[in-house]
């Protein structure tokens, strides 16, 4: 698309984008309800994973009656992710090679995630990307979730850029529909946890779209 002619910088997601990391939270999800008795619905991962960890430590609490602060809430489920994050989970196809076609061009970028600040840090040093990044902006950083500009202003100042010359690439509809309705450029990536029907709205909505990080590479 001509529009990817004016990218001057660019906004990662982690979770689901550069990182395989989208089964282990559906698995938390039902391991922290089931240590605390509670059998949660099928459809528990799709209901939060839009909340941010705030929202979603405060919907578990009130949904299933827990007796629990929001605080050791989130604390919990930190703990539960730290490990994988620190020691197992890989990263998604391409995204050597991608990093390397961005720092041919030229164009910075940093990433935005919705995820605990100490995990991000822990996967990004094992896997030797934490010094190519410009900033990881976490949710611990800018309160509100992706269903919310704010976090992607808020990368996109850091970069220097405007939103109409920034990428966001993500691999959830609600995300790129948050950057998309702020004026940024979106590409949406495909990720197994994607539902049929919102990877296709992603394919309708999104500047550019790809299976894989290589083939939005290819259309950059």
């Amino acid at each position: 698309m001509n529009d990817l002619s004016t990218i001057r910088g660019v906004i990662l997601d982690l979770d689901g984008t550069l990182l395989d990391s989208m089964p282990l939270w559906h698995e938390i999800d039902l391991q922290f309800l089931g240590e605390n008795g509670i059998v949660p619905p099928d459809n528990i991962s799709d209901i939060v994973g839009k909340m941010s960890i705030n929202e979603w430590a405060e919907y578990f609490i009130r949904e299933f009656s827990m007796p629990f602060t929001t605080e050791y809430v989130i604390r919990r489920i930190e703990e539960m992710a730290a490990a994988a994050y620190r020691d197992t989970i890989p990263l998604k196809p391409h995204v050597t090679a991608f990093l390397d076609l961005l720092d041919a061009r030229g164009l910075p970028y940093g990433i935005a995630t919705a995820t605990y600040k100490s995990s991000a840090a822990a996967a990004l040093r094992r896997l030797g990307l934490d010094g190519r990044m410009r900033f990881v902006l976490t949710g611990e950083d800018v309160p509100g979730g992706k269903s919310c500009p704010d976090i992607y202003l808020q990368a996109a100042a850091l970069l220097g850029t405007a939103p109409g010359e920034t990428l966001v690439v993500e691999d959830a509809l609600h995300c790129v529909e948050t950057a998309r309705a702020a004026g940024f450029l979106t590409a949406g990536v495909y990720d197994a946890a994607v539902l049929p029907g919102e990877w296709q709205r992603m394919q309708e909505i999104c500047t550019v779209t790809g299976e894989d990080l290589r083939e939005i590479m290819e259309k950059l």
